[in-house]
């Protein structure tokens, strides 16, 4: 019996897609067609960020981290889940899962870091303006960008060994398009209350933590803001951080929906939905948002193209 179990568990089977057999391969043309225009408008974002002098700005350094980490979350989840659309077996291997877990957990939580990173430049560009340079120096910006990456990796290597460390005895079936934390704890064969208070802490410290440390940057830079007399020195101070701010409400919201709401109230249908969105369209809205409101990197990106 227990070499049947095991064979079992060598691989799991995605369903999140069955519900809609009919609508797969529309689906498959409309997700590839938003997946290249992300990944090229996030290389475009890159290759401009770098070849052009003038954003070579901590800003714009932690814009291009952004672009990195949606372009890994996304390559990581979106092209096994184009190929599962056509396929009749939507099937991954029981190593597969927890290294695309891993993965998706890592770009996810960095991506998480690295916004409350944006935040504090934004502080200290608007709160201590002539002291930015010395603040948000290059080695500053480097090490900022490698903590945030460094809280995602263990956060993300915590979760996924206590996550494939439970024992998985009975169905094989993940009512999911990818291996994310809630649809894979519901196939293990019992989890003890200790396993999900661990991993229910590590969501908050990836989301909550964050969100709070970019909540007390706004609460100074509308200070801040406020304080200035001109009503077109207000917009424009304010308007620098509204893309970062819509991001923001974005990200935490979709993420906080999915990782922090109570386990009782968990529906796959509802986060298969959710995370979609979350995948897919979200890189696409963050890509429109920093880089159709934002006028110097439009200039900066035509700049580019006539160069080359």
């Amino acid at each position: 019996m227990e070499w049947v179990n095991e064979t079992l568990m060598r691989e799991f089977v995605f369903l999140g897609f069955s519900s809609l057999a009919g609508l797969q391969r529309l689906l498959f043309f409309v997700f590839l067609l938003i997946y290249l225009f992300t990944l090229g408008t996030n290389a475009i974002i890159i290759f401009t960020i770098v070849l052009d002098r003038a954003l070579h700005t901590p800003m714009y350094f932690f814009l291009a981290g952004l672009s990195c980490s949606e372009t890994c979350y996304t390559f990581i989840l979106v092209p096994k889940m184009l190929v599962d659309l056509l396929a009749q077996k939507k099937t991954i291997s029981f190593l597969g899962c927890s290294i695309q877990m891993f993965s998706f957990l890592f770009s996810g939580c960095s991506h998480s870091f690295l916004l409350a990173v944006m935040g504090y430049d934004h502080y200290v560009a608007i709160c201590n303006p002539l002291h930015y340079t010395v603040l948000m120096g290059y080695g500053v910006c480097v090490g900022l960008v490698a903590a945030a990456c460094a809280c995602g990796f263990t956060v993300s290597l915590v979760t996924t060994s206590l996550v494939f460390h439970l024992p998985f005895h009975s169905s094989n079936q993940l009512h999911h398009f990818f291996c994310d934390i809630s649809p894979v704890l519901k196939l293990a064969s019992h989890h003890s209350h200790l396993s999900q208070l661990v991993i229910f802490m590590l969501g908050v410290f990836a989301l909550i933590i964050p969100l709070l440390l970019i909540l007390v940057s706004y609460i100074h830079i509308i200070s801040a803001i406020l304080k200035i007399p001109s009503s077109v020195g207000r917009y424009k101070a304010f308007s620098t951080c509204a893309s970062h701010l819509i991001v923001v409400i974005v990200h935490y919201g979709c993420a906080s929906f999915i990782y922090l709401r109570p386990k009782s109230n968990y529906s796959s249908s509802q986060d298969t939905l959710i995370s979609v969105s979350y995948t897919i369209l979200t890189p696409l809205f963050n890509l429109m948002v920093y880089s159709l409101r934002n006028k110097e990197f439009k200039s900066a990106t035509r700049r580019t193209m006539v160069q080359t």
